[in-house]
């Protein structure tokens, strides 16, 4: 194995790792089991490789984010020339990295008059949006409007306002109820999720819509006048990564018109190329009032997000004494930009939406195949390389294993011995970088295939 310029000692890193080292969502100091931590050193396309040499298939994009995938010389460059020339711009500044890239993103936004307010990261972006929304009201007379509207089970973020919106989990599940109560204001509709919609499941026609009225349901309950935003995701990973009707967001788009309600679009997770669109909501052909990014803006190579606003919804900040009085330390740092901008010359020269609906649509093809275990209720995806596996108990009353089942903890040692790095439980969700081939679809199915019937035996055996 080659020396590591960065971490020679890597039993002393292991020992840093199991005894300082506190890992997000996870008891500190399990490190290198079947379950804990592992320690990695190189990332090489889809592969992540440990302090051992082996290498991991990254089933996940590491966090649904390094959509160009591991290693990319290109990123590193941009941000070393960067740093040489200005590496953090101060107050009342801004380097000229920063505005080309909020240039690019508004061309991108297609609408030419959209504002970038930039941001360290997705929780910071979707606070950013949810005090805008609010904010804006407040301009246009209505400081009534300062409820904000989100769907059940899905996840926009850490910060506690954040976490208030859609109770759903990083892995999941609900957010735990140990901060002390939530930021009130929040109110929680359904979430379009078609293998468990109790509103049309009994209809023979499919999808009623209801799951969209119900966002009118809620306004109507609130009063409209004291509802500032309706924010949600295009698919929500949280929930299970359900894509809706195509009738969904044109119906929620026309409810919050009828009713003055600011439509967030969290693309977070979504947005560059994932869907095989550069923003999710480009194939429903709607333009949400605010839209939020971060993750794959960077491709993960250094933290970054924005909120990106109409220029309707911008310009009411245009005055002085109107200004959004919101900062942020790290908002548009140089380098970061720097990082985007070579990031996103990745992606258009390579076409990564193009190769995100050719290898999406193979990939669901390829996951098709694991309808062939028991355990396997149904199988998702259908807009690039956005797929997931649900697991069940009952095929036909789809009906959850037990919590005594430990299925999250069975699978996730599962995906470990077969190498694979991502999360494992009720819904196994796959969104590889989207520099995958074909060859390593196939070698991604065929591991998650193991973990699967491994997983079926166990359980059958009790």
């Amino acid at each position: 194995m080659n020396e590591l310029a960065n971490a020679p000692d890597l039993e002393r890193a292991r020992t840093d790792a199991r005894e300082h080292f506190w890992p997000h969502g996870l008891a500190h100091g399990k490190v290198g089991s079947n379950t804990g931590v592992q320690v990695v050193t190189r990332g090489d396309g889809v592969w992540v490789i440990d302090a051992n040499g082996e290498r991991w298939f990254d089933t996940l994009s590491g966090l649904w984010l390094v959509n160009i995938g591991h290693g990319r010389r290109e990123i590193a460059d941009a941000v070393y020339r960067q740093m040489l020339e200005l590496s953090f711009s101060p107050n009342d500044t801004v380097s000229p990295v920063t505005a080309a890239l909020s240039r690019r993103i508004a061309e991108l936004s297609q609408d030419p008059a959209a504002r970038v307010y930039f941001t360290s990261g997705g929780s910071e972006a979707n606070e950013t949006a949810l005090k805008l929304a609010r904010n804006y009201h407040h301009l246009n007379g209505e400081p009534s409007r300062w409820k904000i509207l989100s769907r059940r089970g899905s996840y926009h973020g850490a910060t506690l306002a954040c976490t208030s919106l859609g109770r759903g989990g990083p892995g999941g599940a609900s957010v735990p109820k140990h901060f002390g109560p939530l930021v009130p204001g929040n109110v929680h509709v359904d979430q379009p999720a078609p293998f468990h919609c109790h509103l049309c499941r009994s209809s023979a026609s499919g999808c009623t819509l209801e799951c969209a009225r119900d966002v009118e349901r809620a306004i109507l309950h609130e009063g409209p006048s004291t509802v500032a935003a309706f924010i949600g995701e295009p698919i929500s990973a949280a929930a299970g990564i359900h894509v809706p009707d195509p009738g969904y967001w044109p119906a929620v788009r026309e409810i919050c018109d009828r009713h003055g309600v600011l439509l967030i679009a969290d693309e977070v997770i979504t947005g560059f190329c994932r869907t095989g669109r550069m923003f999710a909501m480009e194939h429903w052909g709607v333009k949400p009032d605010i839209f939020t990014v971060a993750k794959a803006l960077t491709s993960g190579y250094l933290p970054i997000g924005a909120a990106v606003a109409t220029g309707r919804v911008a310009d009411r900040f245009g005055s002085g004494e109107e200004a959004f009085q919101h900062l942020l330390t790290f908002g548009g740092n140089p380098a970061s930009c720097a990082a985007a901008l070579a990031n996103l010359d990745v992606m258009e020269n390579e076409g990564m939406a193009e190769r995100s609906r050719e290898m999406g649509g193979y990939l669901l093809e390829r996951m098709q195949e694991l309808d062939r275990f028991r355990i396997v209720g149904e199988v998702r995806g259908g807009l690039g390389l956005l797929c997931a596996v649900e697991l069940v108990r009952d095929r036909q009353t789809r009906a959850p294993f037990p919590k005594e089942a430990d299925l999250a903890g069975r699978a996730t040692r599962l995906m470990r011995e077969h190498r694979l790095l991502g999360r494992a439980g009720s819904v196994i969700p796959v969104a590889p970088p989207l520099c995958i081939t074909r060859e390593e679809v196939d070698e991604a199915v065929d591991r998650l295939g193991g973990v699967i019937g491994s997983l079926e035996k166990e359980l059958a055996e009790g």
